[in-house]
């Protein structure tokens, strides 16, 4: 009976550990700043904007491409490179609590994120991101629904 017990406790734990690793990654307080991807000026062309993901995400139909504004990707938790492309954000700005999803297009180097111009000016609804030349933003990885 002891050793039922046990089995079955190991196997609860082995199941709350696959669960807890596959959960949505998420950080707090991450500088965003923002670029002039403006796809909607380019038909929404990865190549065209010389993004980093491109490579393996530039023959994706239009409406994949145009279903999220873009964002580069740098920030503190989550996937990197190629493996980040194509993964969507719930980005929500700290002051306001304005929130949006945006798709990883591209790669950047500030520790955070760099929206589309558009993204960003959609959720810095006080105008304070402007202002400083950033937002302090939250984001959790979330399905994109594709």
């Amino acid at each position: 009976m002891e050793k039922v017990l046990v089995g079955k406790v190991l196997l609860t734990l082995m199941i709350v550990c696959v669960v807890g690793s596959t959960t949505a990654q998420s950080a707090s307080n991450v500088r965003a700043t923002y670029n002039l991807y403006n796809p909607q000026n380019i038909n929404w062309d990865l190549r065209t904007a010389s993004v980093y993901c491109a490579t393996w995400d530039a023959d994706q139909p239009l409406s994949w491409r145009s279903k999220y504004g873009w964002t580069a990707f740098c920030g503190p938790v989550g996937p990197t490179g190629q493996d980040s492309c194509g993964k969507c954000l719930l980005v929500t700005n700290t002051g306001t609590g304005a929130q949006v999803t945006v798709r990883i297009v591209d790669q950047c180097s500030n520790g955070g994120l760099d929206l589309d111009v558009n993204v960003f000016n959609q959720i810095d609804t006080d105008g304070k991101g402007n202002a400083q030349g950033h937002l302090i933003v939250n984001y959790n990885f979330v399905d994109c629904g594709d």
